[in-house]
């Protein structure tokens, strides 16, 4: 199954914002959950940590932005052979979707290129 996400249906936010009524279906996209945040804060969100990128590549970008073109293209590599992706696909289908991220960089991160991969799938 392959849903092509539009801006309408999937917006991305630090996962430290606070939630707004235009959030619907929250998820969050980190491997590793934000630190100082407890469960209650985002309660509600559902945790895809599967759909993040792997260890090894989180690692090796470090949020370095010299290193973003590199990144995107592993990533989305990553991301169109991993079998977790198809519940988020399922949840996009369903409504909007907003992806949660624990970055402080607002532009160079996982849930801004994983927006990007399922607003260009065919």
């Amino acid at each position: 199954m392959t849903t092509k996400a539009d801006a309408a249906e999937l917006r991305i936010k630090r996962a430290y914002a606070p939630r707004s009524k235009d959030d619907q279906q929250r998820v969050l996209v980190d491997r590793l959950w934000p630190r100082g945040l407890s469960k209650q804060d985002l309660e509600g969100a559902v945790w895809m940590k599967d759909v993040a990128p792997s260890a090894a590549l989180r690692k090796w970008f470090g949020h370095k932005p010299e290193r973003w073109a590199d990144f995107r293209r592993r990533y989305f590599k990553e991301f169109a052979s991993n079998p977790a992706v198809e519940p988020l696909r399922r949840l996009i289908a369903a409504g909007p979707v907003t992806l949660l991220y624990g970055a402080r960089d607002e532009v160079h991160n996982q849930a801004v290129a994983l927006a990007e991969f399922l607003r260009s799938e065919s």
